[in-house]
C-alpha cells in the first residue's frame, strides 16, 4: 500500500509539473514575467501587490494577479481596487494553488494587458511548496508577527523559494521577533536566498525589493 501511495503521489507532482511547464510557455509567449506569492494568512502578500503595482506602473509596467483563497474574495477585491485586472481562484478543500487552476484564471486575464503577473497563494507555509504554478520566481513572504522562529519550522518553503521578504519589520520589537535570527535561519535553508525588510504601511523597502524581483 505504500508503494501505491507513493506512486500515486508521483503521477499528480509530474502531472502538474507538465502544467505549470505550458503555463510558463504561454506567459512567456504573451511577454509576461510571472511571480508566485508564498506565506501565512496576514503575512503581507495582498499588501505587497497592492503597493508594488503603483510602482511598476512608475516604471512603465502593468500588473495583473491571481489571487488564491481556499473560499471568498477579500483579498481579490483589494487588488481589482489597484485598477489591476485580476482573477479570484478559489481552493475550495484545497490548501493551496496548483498549475490546473492557474491554467483557467490565466484564461480569463486580459494577456495583452499585462506585463508582469503576481499569483497569490493560498495563505499557508506548507501545502504551497510542492505545487509549481509556472512562476520564474517565488516570492517568500513573512510577518515579524509570526514569530523569529517562523523559517525554522517551515524549512521547505525557504529551500524552495528564490526571494524573502520579513515584513512589519517596525512591529518587532512589540512582539519580540529577533528580526537577525530570523534572517540567520532563511540563510542556513538558502545561502543564496536575497533577504528584504519591509514594512508596508510606509513602503520601506519596497524600491529595493522591487529591483531584484525585476531582475
Amino acid at each position: 500500500m505504500h508503494h501505491i501511495d507513493v506512486s500515486i503521489e508521483k503521477d499528480i507532482f509530474d502531472a502538474n509539473n507538465r502544467l505549470a511547464e505550458k503555463n510558463h510557455a504561454k506567459l512567456a509567449e504573451a511577454g509576461i514575467r510571472a511571480f508566485d506569492l508564498l506565506g501565512a494568512i496576514g503575512s503581507g502578500k495582498t499588501s505587497l501587490v497592492e503597493l508594488l503595482v503603483p510602482l511598476l506602473k512608475e516604471r512603465g509596467l502593468n500588473t495583473g494577479a491571481i489571487a488564491g483563497d481556499v473560499y471568498g474574495d477579500d483579498d481579490f477585491q483589494r487588488i481589482v481596487a489597484t485598477g489591476a485586472p485580476a482573477v479570484n481562484a478559489n481552493t475550495g478543500k484545497e490548501c493551496h494553488l496548483d498549475a490546473h487552476l492557474v491554467q483557467h484564471a490565466i484564461d480569463h486575464l486580459p494577456l495583452d494587458e499585462i506585463d508582469i503577473l503576481f499569483i497569490e497563494n493560498v495563505g499557508n507555509m506548507v501545502c504551497p511548496t510542492d505545487f509549481a504554478l509556472g512562476a520564474e520566481k517565488r516570492i517568500v513572504v513573512v510577518s515579524t508577527t509570526e514569530g523569529d522562529d517562523v523559517a525554522n519550522k517551515h524549512p521547505m518553503m525557504f529551500r524552495e523559494g528564490t526571494i524573502a521578504v520579513i515584513n512589519k519589520v517596525d512591529l518587532a520589537e512589540y512582539v519580540d521577533c529577533d528580526v537577525e535570527r530570523l534572517e540567520t535561519d532563511i540563510h542556513r535553508y538558502n545561502p543564496e536566498m536575497p533577504v528584504f525588510r519591509t514594512n508596508m504601511k510606509t513602503g520601506e523597502g519596497m524600491e529595493s525589493l522591487l529591483d531584484e524581483i525585476l531582475r
